[in-house]
């Protein structure tokens, strides 16, 4: 397999080998490693639906991604390196798909193809970054990257929660997992005239570990509690993915529907890991590192693919090295999609591996990195790979034909490969780090999002407020939102504590026992708050019983910053969670 490490425009696509273009329904599921499978050899786990797919799909087994969330997405939906789309953090304003870039769904939708998603989407909550800017369709989601994390809809449990339909919130019945299915199947149902491309994005088996009992009692008496529900949460995937297959059958439209499952990291709680990534308990297909990780452990993860159309039937295993930044240049020659301008993809097309055509003998090098820092670390939890190597963090190196738990650094009896792998990461780091300095900046005042909610998720700096418990506790941290006025003009800053769906006081907090993720709140003795926004500057009294604190200014268009401060009288304690920003002229209209 050959590759050389730059930045290439896909020249040609192949004619499309059936006579209609085919569905894509493509499922990614979060945090659930290569060994939370029945197929993978895991004795206690319980996935039969999953395990027939597996025995009907060609199966990669050397398939890597980010080692987590939002970059593996962000390679996915792009075809190239996270790092080079703004993508190398899940949070800080570092999870936004930089607005230039161009998706798969863009270039389903380009083709004619009704395209529509289903779920985790975590590369942007605000215009010009939600799904429904990128391309899709139909766009129902959750906030962030997981229920109840900051910008979700406050209080989601996984049970009988709000979400997010093309950016307007709906309340829906039933476990989390089971609404994605259902609102999948619905858009498949939909009209057939054209196409369809539909990506379901679980957020299951992603934590809080939720599920109902029915699921993971089965593993109580096997597992710690923990890994209990989280393998009750991948249970009850695999039952909703026979429900799935049943109705593509039923609407008699298995034969001709491109049918791909995938994670999109290693797992978060199959096993545990001591401090030098090996595993101590639990199953991780005897690999190296978890979620997280530069080992293999971190970033390797199952990738299935059946179409009975396309002869994509049989339970053969590719062992050639590939990776999430293949997978839409090989969606583009299957389905026979036309050339989009200006798409240039750091993948490849995996479809002669598919086809079982002759390859070259040149070797192939990915790298991928995990970052979760502001700006990029150079080497930083690193894995430069080849069919035969692994070269970790710039100085270990393993033989991961000979050694695939990676327990035996062989750098000092092969520096001349050490050094040649060096010099990829080198060619890689130059191509992907030469946007570090941008930031991705949130649109204000655009007639797309009339009202832009601004969370402490994005926050831009060393600590964020990411998740709802964070917010009940109080968490002292600040940083500062980058955003780009679209239009000059009068606007409303309105500061808070709590987001509108809790409406209460800023000083106040919530009773009960307890402060965790979904229950109880801290008081808070907030006496002013100030708004910074380029060089404007503005303070306010904050009121014991004001929900809100409302600045309205009026600014010029451009890029700027934007940062915001709850002081008491000893001085700073933190930013307001949540800023809702409207133009003027808007708000009687959001009335």
């Amino acid at each position: 397999m050959s590759q050389n490490i730059t930045t290439h425009k896909l020249e040609s696509i192949n004619s499309q080998q059936v006579s209609e273009k085919p569905n894509v329904l493509f499922i990614i599921t979060d945090d659930q490693g290569y060994g939370d499978l029945g197929c993978h050899d895991n004795t206690i786990i319980n996935t039969p639906n999953l395990d027939k797919l597996h025995s009907q799909s060609i199966r990669f087994t050397n398939f890597h991604v980010g080692p987590t969330c939002a970059p593996t997405r962000a390679g996915i939906m792009t075809g190239r390196y996270c790092n080079s789309t703004g993508v190398w953090h899940t949070v800080g304003g570092r999870s936004l798909l930089r607005d230039s870039e161009i998706t798969m769904a863009d270039i389903f939708l380009e083709n004619d193809y009704r395209t529509g998603m289903f779920g985790k989407w975590h590369l942007g909550d605000n215009y010009p970054f939600r799904p429904h800017d990128r391309g899709f369709e139909k766009a129902l989601y959750h906030g962030g990257g997981g229920i109840s994390q900051t910008p979700d809809y406050w209080q989601n449990d996984y049970f009988d929660d709000t979400f997010f339909r093309n950016g307007v919130t709906e309340s829906f019945k039933g476990y989390c997992t089971d609404v994605w299915f259902d609102e999948a199947l619905k858009f498949i149902e939909e009209e057939s005239d054209r196409p369809f491309f539909c990506y379901l994005s679980t957020n299951a088996p992603h934590s809080p570990f939720r599920v109902l009992p029915t699921y993971s009692d089965q593993y109580s008496e096997k597992v710690p509690g923990f890994r209990s529900r989280f393998y009750g949460m991948i249970t009850n995937i695999d039952e909703n993915i026979s429900r799935l297959r049943t109705k593509l059958c039923d609407l008699g439209i298995e034969e001709n529907t491109i049918l791909i499952f995938m994670t999109d990291n290693g797992t978060a709680a199959g096993c545990s890991v001591d401090e030098q990534n090996y595993v101590t308990n639990g199953f991780n297909a005897g690999m190296r590192g978890k979620k997280g990780s530069e080992y293999d452990g971190g970033h390797r993860v199952p990738l299935f693919m059946h179409w009975p159309k396309g002869n994509l039937v049989k339970g053969r295993e590719i062992e050639e090295l590939s990776a999430n930044i293949d997978l839409l240049p090989t969606l583009i020659e299957l389905c026979g999609l036309k050339k989009v301008e200006d798409s240039k993809f750091h993948g490849i097309s995996l479809v002669p591996f598919i086809r079982e055509e002759n390859q070259p003998l040149h070797e192939r090098v990915v790298v991928t990195d995990s970052q979760r820092v502001e700006h990029p670390i150079k080497w930083k939890q690193s894995a430069t790979m080849t069919q035969q190597w692994r070269l970790i963090n710039g100085n270990e190196l393993y033989d991961i034909q000979l050694d695939p738990e990676q327990r035996h650094d062989v750098s000092l009896q092969n520096q001349d490969v050490v050094q040649t792998l060096r010099q990829h990461y080198e060619n890689w780091w130059e191509i992907v780090s030469t946007r570090f300095d941008e930031e991705c900046p949130i649109i204000i005042g655009s007639t797309k999002e009339k009202c832009t909610v601004l969370t402490s998720h994005d926050w831009h700096g060393e600590r964020q407020a990411w998740n709802q418990g964070q917010v009940r506790n109080g968490l002292e941290c600040n940083g500062y939102w980058s955003i780009n006025i679209e239009h000059d003009g009068e606007y409303i800053f309105e500061l808070r504590r709590w987001p509108k769906e809790e409406d209460r006081p800023i000083r106040a907090g919530i009773p009960g026992e307890t402060i965790d993720l979904f229950s109880g709140g801290k008081e808070l003795n907030i006496t002013t708050a100030r708004l910074v926004i380029g060089t404007h500057e503005q303070i306010a009294k904050v009121s014991p019983v004001a929900n809100s604190v409302n600045f309205r200014l009026f600014v010029r268009s451009g890029p700027t910053r934007l940062k915001t401060y709850f002081n008491n009288k000893e001085g700073a304690l933190l930013g307001a969670y949540y800023v809702y920003v409207t133009k003027t002229e808007d708000v009687n209209l959001l009335d």
